[in-house]
């Protein structure tokens, strides 16, 4: 964006209602400004509140109410719908500025911490002296920036994850950098409490073109920037966008080279990734289109995001390449952080009793060495409470000691580093599961609020606000880290699968369950005998018991508790329940019931 002068709507220097209307009218109008039809209403609300001088009241509850048709009981510290869509409109509005708005003269913006927009004039732009007027600055609201897109109501996929889902917001704002980026506004870093804890750095090189026609140019810079802003979202990732000269093996530990070729309306995009060690090739694609079928922007994102999917997810080349490097130095007493974290989440993927050993053990290691290492901490935190939560997949036995132990390691994380927002999601989570929903959902909303580019945070507060029985707002979240390809393979098609079943939509609910990787994960199955109980579709419904009795018995006998564990409102556990006895489960009855 050019640089401007920022002005008060109602100072002599700023544009006048007119320009702000015209403009409003422009960006909506443009194709390049990427919000949905709620978000539009949104702008156009508080911009015609801003002009009529009710600055004051554009607070989330009136917007709510005015805007989303939210009802009286609407409660903003616990629907964070508001402040979602606020977040989308400013990246919405940032990324028309970059592309289409570059010589507009009148920018307007919605500053963090509020919903009441700026109006300003680019310095090079003409500012009519009008008639002066009293200044009323209006107040800021009460909330954070947020930015992920709200979810809506939607059935799954038909054939597999991510098909007909939302695509990616493009940061292109992240390819203007001069010199070098790195993941600033990442989801998760770890913290730089030690030299060897950094994540590992992928420089993405100029994409190369096949010929010299000046759309095909645009196509490869193009996709080159939208590769950066996907992957500068993903986790434990650092960006390079333009490598020093000289000694590229100390700039980046991996190149992502790739180029743009065309055939009359055929477009083929090659991507590799190259280690710079030793120049090995760990991952290379082709990318096909067709230019008369399909947007050149929507072919743009698509591809990039099927690279940064493919090469920089916890299940992605960059920490398969290390896999093997990985267990050896798990068993080494030198371990530190910057091993333990794609161990962990390749430990996520597999989810075994021995990948959860090797973590473990790396972990304790890496706090042994570095014992004020926050990170560190937060993840042990998260591995010994999927003793209790994954008890059953994993084979651990039924104890008090893991949840002390993930308890202690949170605190301990806590009082190193209380606003990381990997800290509080596993306070969060510890909380959740030792029964203290109110200081859960604090400790969410503080980790939303300190990183909401971060999508596994926003996926796993919104499925604590799930569970807790805020189902709008959680499942909005929930879509959201589904859409940006979040989490381990699964899981938040199964948090899905629950918002159907919650809202009463048991067809698709089956449908989201039977994709949330089945395989090995009894609470999973015990979620789908449920929602074919509650179908009436006994027959399958008797295939899934008969699994859980086979596999886990002991899930069987101690089904109440386990619920209750996860859900939080009774009237949401008897929902649960009522499904599991219309499949001719034997529910206990709760103490004293």
């Amino acid at each position: 964006m050019r640089n401007a002068t920022k002005i008060d709507v109602f100072s002599s220097l700023g544009p006048t209602a007119e320009e702000i209307c015209r403009q409003v009218e422009r960006i909506l109008a443009s194709e390049e400004f990427h919000a949905p039809k709620r978000g539009r209403n949104f702008l156009e609300f508080v911009v015609s509140e801003t002009l009529a001088g009710r600055s004051g009241f554009l607070k989330a509850f009136t917007i709510a109410n005015m805007v989303f048709g939210r009802e009286a009981s609407f409660d903003p510290q616990n629907d964070p719908v508001v402040r979602i869509e606020a977040g989308r409109i400013r990246k919405a509005l940032e990324r028309y500025y970059l592309v289409a708005g570059q010589a507009d003269d009148v920018i307007i913006t919605v500053p963090k911490g509020g919903y009441v927009p700026h109006f300003e004039y680019t310095r090079d732009a003409p500012m009519p002296a009008r008639p002066e007027k009293d200044p009323e600055n209006p107040r800021i609201g009460e909330f954070a920036d947020q930015d992920h897109s709200p979810h809506e109501a939607r059935r799954p996929p038909p054939i597999a994850r991510g098909l007909g889902t939302g695509l990616l917001a493009i940061l292109l704002l992240l390819a203007l950098a001069s010199a070098f980026l790195v993941a600033g506004s990442a989801p998760i870093r770890p913290l730089p409490t030690h030299k060897h804890t950094s994540p590992p750095t992928v420089a993405v090189e100029v994409f190369a073109e096949s010929n010299s026609v000046d759309s095909n140019s645009d196509i490869a810079r193009g996709l080159r920037d939208d590769v950066i802003g996907q992957l500068a979202q993903l986790e434990d990732i650092v960006v390079v966008a333009d490598p020093p000269p000289g000694d590229h093996a100390a700039a980046a530990d991996y190149a992502l080279q790739g180029n743009v070729q065309t055939d009359g309306s055929r477009l083929r995009s090659v991507a590799r990734l190259v280690r710079r060690a030793d120049g090995a090739v760990i991952w290379a694609n082709n990318f096909d289109a067709d230019l008369r079928a399909q947007n050149k922007l929507w072919i743009q994102t698509n591809v990039a995001r099927q690279i940064a999917s493919a090469i920089a997810q916890p299940d992605g080349a960059i920490f398969q390449a290390e896999t093997a490097m990985i267990a050896q130095a798990a068993q080494k007493a030198d371990q530190d952080a910057r091993a333990c974290i794609p161990a962990y989440y390749s430990y996520l993927q597999a989810m075994t009793s021995q990948s959860h050993g090797a973590v473990r053990e790396c972990l304790q290691q890496a706090i042994r060495r570095t014992p004020d290492n926050a990170t560190s901490w937060a993840l042990l935190s998260l591995v010994y409470l999927d003793e209790i939560r994954f008890r059953y997949r994993l084979g651990t036995p039924s104890s008090a000691k893991p949840l002390e132990l993930a308890t202690a390691s949170a605190q301990r994380a806590e009082s190193l580093a209380p606003d990381n927002p990997r800290v509080l999601r596993a306070v969060m989570l510890v909380n959740f599961f030792r029964g203290d929903i109110d200081k859960a959902l604090a400790a969410g909303t503080a980790a939303y609020g300190a990183d909401p580019n971060d999508v596994e945070v926003a996926g796993e507060y919104g499925l604590r606000l799930a569970m807790s029985g805020k189902w709008q707002s959680g499942c909005e979240l929930i879509s959201i880290a589904l859409d940006k390809n979040a989490g381990p393979s699964g899981y938040y098609e199964a948090g899905m699968a629950m918002c159907a079943f919650m809202r009463g939509d048991i067809e698709a609910a089956e449908q989201w369950s039977r994709i949330s990787d089945l395989d090995g994960n009894p609470m999973r199955r015990l979620a789908l005998l449920s929602i074919l109980g509650a179908a009436g579709k006994m027959e399958e419904a008797k295939l899934e018991q008969d699994w859980l009795q086979s596999h886990a018995p002991a899930l069987m006998t101690n089904i109440r508790q386990e619920v209750s564990l996860r859900l939080q409102r009774p009237a949401d556990q008897e929902r649960f329940f009522a499904g599991l006895r219309a499949a001719g489960v034997a529910v206990d009855l709760p103490s004293g019931g």
